[in-house]
C-alpha cells in the first residue's frame, strides 16, 4: 500500500478527490494538520462521494507527530523546486509521498531536511504558471508509482 501525505491541505475539494483516489487504490492517506476545513465538511464529502467509507485514513496534529507515528519513514517530496522529475524516482510499495499547501507548497525545513528524495513534475517554466492542481499531481505521481510497481493488486 503506498501512502499520499498532505501537508496542511487547505482546499476541501482538492483533498476530497485525492481521498476518492486513494480509496481506490487502496492507497493510505495521511493529513497533517492545521487542515483549512473540517473533514465533515460537506465539499470534502461531496468530492469524494460514498468512498469515505473504502478509505484507510490518518490525521496528525503536526509533521512531527505524523513523523513519529510512522516509525521516521523515508519520504518522497513533490516540489517545484526540485531537479529531478518523478518518473525518475523509483517507487516501491509502502512508500510516502508528500505533497505541500496549495497556495504555499512545504516549508523550507522539510526541503532541507529531505532535499535528496525531493521530485517534480515537469511542466511550463512562466511565472503565471505556479503549478498543477493538487489533486491532479497527486494522481499524476500515484499512478505513475501504481505502473512501477504492476499496480500491486489493482485490477
Amino acid at each position: 500500500m503506498f501512502n499520499i501525505v498532505l501537508f496542511e491541505p487547505e482546499i476541501p475539494q482538492n483533498t476530497g478527490n485525492i481521498a476518492r483516489t486513494c480509496a481506490l487504490t487502496e492507497t493510505h492517506l495521511h493529513l497533517i494538520k492545521p487542515l483549512g476545513f473540517s473533514i465533515s465538511d460537506k465539499a470534502v464529502k461531496r468530492a469524494g462521494l460514498d468512498y469515505w467509507n473504502l478509505l484507510t485514513l490518518s490525521v496528525y496534529d503536526d509533521f512531527n507527530d505524523f513523523y513519529n507515528q510512522n516509525d521516521h519513514p523515508t519520504l518522497f517530496l513533490l516540489t517545484t523546486h526540485a531537479q529531478k522529475t518523478y518518473e525518475k524516482i523509483h517507487f516501491n510499495d509502502g512508500d510516502y509521498i508528500m505533497f505541500g499547501r496549495e497556495t504555499a507548497g512545504l516549508p523550507d525545513a522539510l526541503h532541507k531536511r529531505f532535499f535528496n528524495t525531493r521530485f517534480r513534475i515537469p511542466m511550463k517554466n512562466n511565472p503565471h504558471a505556479r503549478s498543477l492542481n493538487l489533486a491532479n499531481s497527486v494522481n499524476i505521481v500515484l499512478y505513475e508509482a501504481l505502473r512501477q510497481n504492476n499496480f500491486l493488486n489493482l485490477i
